[in-house]
């Protein structure tokens, strides 16, 4: 029975994906066709490991030659660590692979814009090879007690490759048994035998051009040109790393994944004009906003305090600051300075008015009184501080009237 054209197997994997939610090109959609309907995986697993895919339980996936690792949260504390591993292509089998792809220069060509043709799989399969995993090519394993093959935890991750391959093509010719940098490196030596072997063309009577007439060129009506592409909805997702960084770079796979996800929300503000992307700020202040986007997510700013070499107490009175009131309370909160009397004036005496509470004291830019500090910014706002515990931390927005500063302790 002959197979489906492109066309038609394209419009049956969209009525597919728009059921099933995984897979948004038609490879990453022939890999749910390949889990579900050929590996011969345990089907009583697939619909949990498809809730659990859905579920954002499964952490982020590293993609190499003949294996996918991941994380998957389940009912215990730790999480399990799952791996499934791909049959890599014989050497034998990857020269047919190359040679289907190379014969066809538009196949080439769409794979190198990042978009793998189905007409490429069909050459390869009809070659005598398949790139997509056949009866028994995938082996999930994963740490958790469960017996079946695969568990939900192995089922989510095989999922969730079909979101990576939608990504990167190349991800599949990854767990085949290629890097990028090889299969691009194969194509262009047989695209280059191919141009040694073409006859040169007859040059012993070259054509002539008649030209064009300059006048009849200027009197052209233009096209409109087109309107430039607007930005994106929202930030895009790095890519998954295809290995991890050699031991002994001191780099890990999670802080690269997590640089590169903020490289793409700075961007996104510099595309759509709501920000400048933190181009201007300084090592201090940038480490002071990447803490404060962390605060509330319960994860993430103790490894950064211990990248950045300081105390994760320190780093979190940095983030708090800058959530309340940017770079001026950092400055506020790290820096001091020697105003002219007269300059602190009125936060002496906005303190002066809580009555009780002992002595103003002065220290450079700082004014204190019992537990209520006041500081005056170099941008010319005066910055509240309450002590808490041995420390003083910044308790809200700053103002430009001190005496703003002071209302809630006059009137409580």
């Amino acid at each position: 029975m002959s197979s489906p054209p492109p066309a038609d197997r394209r419009a049956a994997a969209g009525s597919r994906r728009r059921r099933r939610g995984f897979g948004l090109t038609w490879w990453g959609e022939a890999w749910v066709t390949a889990l579900e309907e050929r590996a011969r995986l345990d089907p009583n697993r697939l619909p949990r490991g498809r809730s659990y895919a859905r579920g954002g339980t499964v952490g982020e996936l590293t993609i190499a030659p003949g294996e996918v690792r991941a994380a998957v949260q389940g009912r215990r504390v730790r999480p399990y660590q799952v791996r499934v591993r791909v049959r890599v292509l014989e050497a034998e089998e990857w020269d047919r692979v190359l040679d289907a792809v190379a014969a066809q220069l538009g196949h080439a060509a769409a794979l190198l814009d990042g978009e793998l043709l189905p007409e490429v799989a069909d050459d390869v399969r009809s070659a005598g090879t398949d790139l997509l995993p056949g009866p028994g090519e995938l082996q999930p394993r994963c740490s958790c007690p469960d017996w079946a093959d695969p568990c939900k935890h192995a089922a989510a991750v095989c999922y969730l490759v079909a979101g990576a391959l939608d990504a990167d093509p190349f991800s599949l010719l990854l767990l085949r048994g290629r890097r990028r940098d090889e299969v691009l490196a194969g194509l262009r030596a047989r695209r280059r035998s191919v141009e040694v072997t073409m006859a040169a063309p007859d040059r012993s009577q070259p054509g002539t051009d008649p030209g064009v007439d300059a006048r009849q060129a200027y009197q052209r009506s233009l096209a409109p040109l087109p309107a430039p592409p607007l930005p994106p909805q929202r930030p895009g997702q790095p890519a998954v790393l295809p290995v991890d960084p050699p031991p002994g770079a001191g780099l890990r796979s999670e802080d690269l994944v997590a640089l590169a996800a903020d490289a793409a929300a700075r961007a996104f503000q510099l595309a759509t004009g709501s920000g400048d992307g933190g181009l201007s700020l300084d090592y201090e202040a940038d480490l002071a906003r990447r803490a404060a986007e962390l605060l509330g997510t319960g994860r993430g700013l103790a490894a950064l305090a211990t990248s950045a070499g300081m105390p994760s107490r320190e780093l979190l009175a940095w983030a708090v600051t800058w959530q309340h009131a940017g770079r001026g309370g950092l400055d506020a909160l790290r820096t001091t300075w020697q105003p002219a009397a007269t300059d602190v004036a009125e936060g002496r005496a906005a303190l002066d008015r809580l009555a009780g509470q002992g002595a103003v004291r002065a220290w450079r830019n700082r004014l204190s009184r019992a537990g209520l500090q006041l500081r005056l910014g170099g941008d010319g706002l005066w910055y509240r501080f309450i002590r808490s515990g041995g420390d003083w931390v910044l308790d809200g927005l700053p103002s430009p009237e001190p005496e703003a500063l002071v209302d809630h302790d006059l009137t409580c």
